[in-house]
């Protein structure tokens, strides 16, 4: 696949051994949900949030995402690129160090994983978790946060976005998200997903551009 206008930096769900590759999965899926964040406009209210979420139509952007866990020397990083288009258009892919493709269409969410032979479709279960995520993806971008059934939201100084999971079973993985908005409205400078005392993972977003010319073709072919 050709890069559609996007020369930012190229982040990867890794594959890590047993214990840490299930929050690895889940680390993906959060990212997922991080990365339509980069959507929102900031603002003092959720009024002034949506209003600047309003005009934003398409977004491209490189990603740097870094696993912290108590038990790891240094974080695990991952870089990748990321691609959204409205109204339902979304591109996440992981290009180091491992590579894995992850495309929404109106049709529904597919997975593909790089392998030397080229990449393959994943099927597994854990795309029902990416699922539930991609559902709220269309109000985040709104700029709906408070209207969210699955995060209870605060928009605090900063200005960032506090996300609490409402539900007890999410809770378990994850304790809450911290959006930090970046001073140019409609970009968020990083996300901070909070799994743990001792876990969290960093995605710090880099050359964003807004509103440029993305073809379909980008979210539904993997290379």
């Amino acid at each position: 696949m050709k890069n559609p206008g996007f020369k930012g930096s190229s982040v990867q769900g890794f594959t890590c051994p047993s214990p840490c590759y299930r929050l690895a999965r889940w680390g993906r899926t959060i990212a997922l949900a991080g990365a339509a964040l980069l959507c929102i406009g900031w603002g003092s209210t959720w009024e002034e949030v949506k209003s600047a979420a309003a005009p934003i139509k398409a977004v491209s952007a490189g990603f740097t995402q870094e696993k912290h866990m108590k038990l790891l020397a240094r974080p695990l990083v991952s870089t990748g690129v990321f691609y959204f288009k409205a109204p339902a258009f979304l591109r996440w892919e992981y290009r180091s160090p491992l590579r894995n493709v992850l495309l929404t269409t109106p049709e529904g969410t597919e997975r593909w994983v790089g392998t030397d032979a080229g990449y393959v479709r994943d099927a597994g279960a854990n795309l029902q978790a990416m699922q539930v995520v991609l559902e709220q993806i269309t109000q985040w971008l709104e700029g709906r946060f408070d209207e969210s059934p699955m995060f209870a939201a605060g928009l605090e100084p900063g200005p960032r976005v506090t996300l609490t999971p409402r539900d007890t079973g999410m809770a378990r993985m994850i304790q809450r998200i911290e959006l930090v908005f970046a001073d140019r409205p409609g970009v968020i400078a990083e996300v901070i997903i909070r799994e743990s005392a001792d876990s969290y993972t960093r995605l710090v977003f880099q050359d964003v551009v807004l509103n440029p010319p993305i073809d379909e073709a980008v979210f539904r072919k993997v290379s």
